[in-house]
C-alpha cells in the first residue's frame, strides 16, 4: 500500500513547481508581447530597404557595389549561430544547432577556410559537445538585442568582406513566422548579389510590378541618382546588411519566448495532471489506511470480548 504522507509530499512538490512553471509562462508571455512589437516595427523597414536594393540592383542602371558582387571562389566562409543563453524552451536550441551543423559541415567541405561564431550560451555547449569549438563567442544578447549591438558585429562583417578575409556569411537562426510557426533556416547574407533575384511566395507580384515601374517598355530607367548612384549605394548597401542582420537577431529573440511560453504552459498543464492523479491516489491509500486500522481495533474489541 503507498504511503499517503510520501504521496502527499510529493504532490506538494509538484504544486511547488507549478507555481513555478506558471510564473515563468507569464515572464515569456510579458517577453513575447514586447520582443514581438520590436520585430514587427522592424519588419516594414528591413522589407523596405532589402526592396530598395534589389530594386536597384535590377534597375538597368550602372550601379556596382562590392557587397553586391558574387565572389568567383568562396576561399573564406563564417557560420554565425545565433541560439538561447538559457533552456527550458522545448526544442528551440536542439532545432537550431541541428541546421546549424549540417551546413558548418557542408561548408568545412566545400570551402578551405571555415569560421565558426555562436551567439548564446546553449549553442556554444551544443557545438562544444559536438567538438567544434566555436572561434568568436557572444553571450550578452538576450530578449532585447540592440541595434548598436548588432551593428558592432555587422560593421566587422563589412569591413572583412570589403578586405577580401571574408567570401561568405550564413546566418542560422529560428525565423519567426507567426505564433504558431517558428522555422530553423541558415541564411546567406553576404554578398549581397542574391537580394536581386530573392522575392518571397508572398511578394512575387509585387516584386514584378515594381520591376514593371522601373523600366518602361523600352528598358527606360525610371531611377535618378543624385549626386550619384555610388554615393547613394555606399550608403544603402551597409544599411540594407545591418538591418537584415539585426532582423535575424530579432527574430531568434521573438521566436525563443514563443517556444518557452509554449514549453512552460504544456509543463503547467502536466503538472496539474499530475497533481489531479496524485490526488485521487493519496485519498485511495489514505482511505484504505483507515479502513484497515478500523479493521485492526474492531479485531481488538472482538478478541477482548471473547
Amino acid at each position: 500500500m503507498a504511503n499517503p504522507r510520501a504521496l502527499d509530499k510529493r504532490r506538494r512538490s509538484v504544486r511547488n513547481i507549478r507555481k513555478i512553471t506558471r510564473t515563468m509562462e507569464l515572464i515569456a508571455t510579458a517577453r513575447f508581447k514586447k520582443a514581438m512589437d520590436r520585430a514587427h516595427a522592424a519588419t516594414a523597414y528591413t522589407e523596405r530597404m532589402t526592396q530598395l536594393v534589389r530594386d536597384l540592383a535590377q534597375s538597368g542602371a550602372e550601379v556596382k557595389h562590392p557587397l553586391l558582387a558574387g565572389r568567383t571562389e568562396t576561399k573564406n566562409a563564417t557560420l554565425l549561430v545565433l541560439t538561447a543563453n538559457r533552456g527550458l524552451c522545448g526544442g528551440y536550441n536542439g532545432n537550431v544547432i541541428r541546421a546549424a551543423y549540417e551546413r558548418w559541415t557542408q561548408l568545412k567541405a566545400e570551402v578551405p577556410k571555415t569560421t565558426l561564431e555562436v551567439s548564446g550560451k546553449r549553442g556554444i555547449t551544443g557545438f562544444s559537445y559536438r567538438g567544434q569549438k566555436p572561434d568568436e563567442r557572444f553571450t550578452h544578447f538576450d530578449d532585447k538585442p540592440s541595434f548598436e549591438e548588432v551593428e558592432v558585429i555587422a560593421a566587422r562583417y563589412l569591413d572583412a568582406y570589403a578586405a577580401g578575409t571574408l567570401d561568405r556569411l550564413d546566418v542560422a537562426y529560428m525565423k519567426f513566422i507567426n505564433v504558431a510557426r517558428q522555422t530553423p533556416v541558415v541564411e546567406t547574407l553576404l554578398p549581397l548579389g542574391s537580394l536581386s533575384v530573392e522575392a518571397g511566395p508572398a511578394k512575387k507580384g509585387q516584386a514584378a510590378e515594381a520591376q514593371g515601374q522601373q523600366t518602361g517598355k523600352k528598358g527606360e530607367v525610371q531611377y535618378e541618382f543624385l549626386p550619384s548612384a555610388e554615393s547613394i549605394l555606399q550608403e544603402v548597401v551597409p544599411a540594407s546588411f545591418k538591418v537584415k542582420l539585426f532582423k535575424c537577431f530579432l527574430d531568434a529573440a521573438v521566436s525563443e519566448q514563443v517556444a518557452r511560453m509554449v514549453a512552460m504552459k504544456g509543463a503547467t498543464e502536466n503538472a496539474g495532471e499530475l497533481i489531479k492523479q496524485l490526488s485521487m491516489t493519496y485519498n485511495r491509500a489514505r482511505q484504505g489506511r483507515i479502513t484497515g486500522e478500523l479493521l485492526e481495533v474492531m479485531g481488538g474489541v472482538e478478541a477482548l470480548n471473547k
